[in-house]
């Protein structure tokens, strides 16, 4: 593998994956470790990797080791408001009022977000919070492009229905 391709491993998916694993909410340091690990093993085993796949391998690999994590300390993955956006929140000048409605409807969001399928959450967490592509999305997941619209438009309506049961009544 080149020189120029695990560059781009470095630079671009390991920032990547590491704002995913925070968004599932992962600690930072443990985040850190997991990023780490999942590179030691991407270059220790490089040459197995297929290049078009690697983006898949890689989340697959830090998923699988923030799951073990997760089953180690006998936690479940829940989303969280990330404490560097509420500090940050604070210092903008802006209305108590609005930040208060704000992480209010955040709480909501992220009730919804926990209590669908973990497929479904980090489809939408993919395009919506990350900002990937339908291609991006498919080359991490290993699948279809089309399919992944399927996905997506599954997770969309079952949230839909979840927001709907609890939020608007």
């Amino acid at each position: 593998m080149s020189n120029e391709l695990i560059n781009e491993m470095f630079e671009k998916k390991m920032n990547l994956i590491y704002k995913y694993l925070i968004k599932l909410g992962c600690s930072e340091a443990n985040a850190e470790d997991i990023v780490q690990d999942t590179f030691y093993k991407a270059l220790k085993y490089i040459d197995g990797i297929q290049t078009e796949k690697l983006s898949s391998w890689l989340f697959k690999v830090a998923i699988n080791k923030y799951y073990d994590l997760c089953r180690k300390n006998n936690r479940y993955t829940q989303l969280s408001l990330h404490e560097d956006i509420f500090k940050e929140s604070l210092r903008e000048d802006r209305l108590v009022e609005d930040y208060i409605l704000d992480s209010e409807k955040k709480q909501e969001i992220l009730k919804c977000l926990n209590s669908i399928s973990e497929v479904q959450k980090n489809l939408l967490l993919f395009k919506y919070d990350i900002g990937l592509s339908y291609k991006e999305i498919a080359e991490i997941l290993d699948i279809n492009e089309n399919t992944v619209k399927t996905y997506l438009f599954r997770a969309r309506e079952q949230f839909r229905k979840v927001w709907r049961d609890n939020f608007e009544k």
